[in-house]
């Protein structure tokens, strides 16, 4: 097999907005440094996403000199800035899947900004450094922690796999709809499914369990308009069970940056591999 090579970054701060990519980042315990760290919730707490909302696909978000700032991808005049390190102090109990954490709000005009732009009540929260939102314990090995992403630090996907399902649809997607962290070349379509331990540059990581995917892949990141594809071609050929698996949710060992270039070099593979 030929070399595997690492060929993008992303990190997603706001959880479901647009993403940032990077060609060099900091991994750290919870996951890449800024990935997840903020997230929309309702008036009861409950976290939002484009999986209903699918317009928050059209939110652009971008870090730059101390501040995270978001603008409509169409109408750029649309847009709001803040601090990274902004918050009320004030603790919020939030829910994320079967979890429960504790948010900071960032501040009342951010969230209202927000709740303009969705026409329903919502807040933008943070996690605090000393929140510790646990790894699903079934597939944990030492108690990792994670962000506000949906379970694991981290996900990974072969271009190959993106390569394989566009040729199989009349209108080829981007990777974007699967909001990877990690893509890397070379190899065949969902090589990733059977690495076990593998090093990113310096890095060693577990690939945990495949991603089961859902309805937010049907949506074009691009106009914020949803489609049947491509989970329904996903379906035909990518169904466990009855999940549609597609790319590999990760735990990593240890902090380290992590650059675009760097070797994806398997360690050991899945026995049935």
């Amino acid at each position: 097999m030929n070399k595997l090579v690492l060929s993008e970054i992303n990190i997603y701060p706001i959880k479901s907005l647009g993403g940032i990519r990077l060609e060099k980042a900091l991994l750290e315990e919870r996951g890449l440094q800024y990935d997840r760290r903020w997230m929309l919730v309702d008036e009861e707490g409950i976290f939002i996403t484009q999986r209903k909302h699918f317009k928050l696909a059209l939110l652009q978000v971008n870090i730059g000199g101390g501040k995270l700032s978001v603008s409509h991808k169409a109408l750029p005049e649309q847009s709001i800035s803040f601090s990274l390190d902004e918050d009320t102090g004030e603790a919020l109990s939030v829910v994320i899947w079967n979890d429960t954490a504790t948010a900071l709000e960032v501040n009342k005009a951010v969230s209202d900004w927000f709740s303009n732009f969705l026409n329903f009540k919502v807040r933008l929260v943070k996690m605090p450094l000393t929140e510790k939102r646990l790894v699903d314990r079934d597939y944990a090995t030492n108690d990792e922690i994670v962000s506000f992403a949906d379970g694991y630090p981290c996900l990974l996907i072969g271009q190959s796999s993106l390569d394989g399902l566009n040729e199989k649809l009349d209108d080829p997607i981007r990777m974007d709809r699967f909001r990877p962290n990690f893509v890397f070349i070379g190899g065949y379509p969902h090589v990733e499914d059977g690495f076990k331990t593998f090093h990113i540059g310096e890095v060693l990581f577990s690939a945990i369990k495949p991603c089961a995917r859902c309805v937010l892949i049907t949506i074009d990141q691009q106009t914020g308009e949803k489609g049947q594809e491509p989970l329904r071609t996903l379906a035909s050929y990518r169904t466990v069970g009855k999940k549609i698996m597609f790319g590999q949710n990760l735990l990593h060992q240890q902090s380290g940056v992590i650059r675009v270039g760097d070797e994806v070099k398997v360690i050991d593979w899945k026995d049935e591999y």
